[in-house]
This record gives structure tokens, C-alpha cells and sequence, in this order.
């Protein structure tokens, strides 16, 4: 190299071969880009002052925070002591499975959070395998029937497929109702079929609530809350007929991914009377 530079100099005059002391200038890189974000936006905050440019929201990051905080939410059962033993009511992404196999009021849950999330203005489901639902005590019990949409299904194959496709369409609440001992067709779903529908539920921010005479979603449900008694109440003294006032119905945390199991409350069910 040191015999062949004179030479390249007297050919190249302009050419320096003379090692470089220029200190490199370091880029920095561009700002990472929010996902959905447009040009026009970028363009926007980039000519603006920083503490402005922060407060810029375009309609996909408002309607992304907006969807971050409704799954924060919970929707209420409207049994306040039901309410508070989930830590709120049900919680939107997750599955909460109640379980009893003798009659202790679990389809009256079913009826309660239904009038809850309609009331809310929520779209809500019931696909019904038992077969239970009365349309026309439930629109006396709260339920707008304009906002349910009543799924009646021959197997719980089928009952399962049914809620992974209405969650994947936008519903709210989704209610599974698996009806009374011994549930019809097949008694037990596949475990990649709860598998799927705890990942819809998650991933489309929908609370579930399955209903059922014995555990069938194993550890896919964020809770199971078993319905321990339920004891009539009547109205009437005497050899007078006497009529169904409610019941008091006892609910336990058997198993849950955030609270203490064992937790008990009771809740007073009353009948609605037309």
C-alpha cells in the first residue's frame, strides 16, 4: 500500500488516501410506529409541539382505548351478594362456570345476568340445551328480548360450537345452560373445543357464563361457583293455597383463578309476580 499510493496520487490528484480521523455521525432512529397509525397522523404530530402532539389521538387509538376499558368491566349478575363473591360480576374475556345438580337456582342467575347485560344495552345470547327458558317470564324478570338472541341446540357438541361462533361475532355475554342431569347428546365436549372457547372469550372481550350440573370447562373458566341449596319460600299460613315467593338460594367459590375458594353467600330469589 505504502508503494503504490505516491503512484494512485499522481494518477488520481484529487483522490486522499489518507487514513480518516471524522468521528462518525451516529443516526438516530426513526420513532417506532404505532400499529394503525397513518401518515397523516404521523405527519401531524411531528409538527407540532410535544406536550401537543401527546394529546393527539386519531379514531383507531380512541376506539382501541375505549375497547382496553370496557374489558376492565365487569357485567353485573344484579344478586348483589353473587356480585360481590366474583370480585364484581362477570368479567368480560373470561368463563365462570356455575354448577349444582339439583335445582338451587342457578337458571335463575342465568335469567338475572341476562337482564343485566340487555339492560345495559348489551348484546347477550342463551344457548339453551335444556331447554328452560320461559320468553315470557324472563321479559317480566328484565330480560329486553330484542337484544337476546335464544339458541336452542340438540347436543352440547353443538351447544359449544354455537358460542365460539356468536363470540366471534361481537356478543357481550354468551350464556351456556347445559339444563338438568343427565345433559342431552354427548355428555361432555372435547377439552380443545373449552380450549378454543376460553381463547374467543379473551380475545374478543366477552363474558361467559356456563350453567351446568356438574363441571364441564375444567381449568379453561377463570372460577367455578357451586350452587350449594336452595330453600323455597311460601306465601300463605293455613288451609290456604299457598304460593312460591322465591327461593334462598347459598353459592360457593370452589374454584378461582383471583379469589379465595370456600367463600359462601346467600341470596334471596324472589319470584315476580305478573
Amino acid at each position: 500500500m505504502a508503494a503504490t499510493a505516491p503512484r494512485l496520487q499522481r494518477q488520481f490528484p484529487l483522490l486522499d488516501l489518507r487514513p480518516s480521523r471524522t468521528t462518525p455521525t451516529l443516526v438516530p432512529p426513526p420513532p417506532p410506529v404505532e400499529p394503525g397509525q397513518s401518515e397523516a397522523v404521523r405527519r401531524l404530530r411531528a409538527s407540532l409541539d410535544a406536550a401537543v402532539a401527546a394529546k393527539v389521538t386519531s379514531a383507531t387509538e380512541l376506539i382501541r382505548a375505549l375497547d382496553k376499558r370496557r374489558r376492565d368491566d365487569s357485567i353485573p349478575t344484579t344478586l348483589a351478594p353473587l356480585d360481590a363473591l366474583l370480585g364484581g360480576g362477570l368479567r368480560r374475556g373470561n368463563v365462570v362456570e356455575i354448577v349444582a345438580r339439583r335445582p338451587s337456582g342457578r337458571f335463575s342467575v342465568v335469567v338475572s345476568a341476562l337482564a343485566a347485560a340487555t339492560s345495559m344495552g348489551e348484546a347477550a345470547a342463551l344457548i339453551d340445551l335444556g331447554d328452560h327458558l320461559d320468553p315470557q317470564l324472563a321479559a317480566e324478570n328484565g330480560v329486553d328480548l330484542e337484544r337476546l338472541l335464544w339458541v336452542r341446540p340438540h347436543t352440547m357438541k353443538q351447544a359449544v360450537m354455537a358460542a365460539e361462533m356468536l363470540t366471534a361475532t361481537g356478543f357481550q355475554l354468551v350464556v351456556i345452560d347445559a339444563g338438568l342431569h343427565p345433559i342431552k347428546g354427548k355428555r361432555r365436549a372435547p377439552d380443545a373445543a373449552w380450549v378454543r372457547l376460553a381463547r374467543a372469550a379473551e380475545g374478543h372481550g366477552t363474558a361467559m357464563l356456563v350453567s351446568s350440573p356438574y363441571p364441564l370447562t375444567g381449568t379453561m373458566s377463570e372460577g367455578v361457583v357451586r350452587a350449594v341449596s336452595a330453600r323455597p319460600k311460601w306465601l300463605g299460613k293455613g288451609n290456604a293455597p299457598r304460593l312460591l315467593a322465591g327461593l334462598d338460594a347459598t353459592f360457593t367459590i370452589d374454584r378461582h383463578r383471583h379469589l379465595r375458594p370456600g367463600a359462601t353467600v346467600s341470596c334471596e330469589l324472589r319470584a315476580v309476580s305478573s
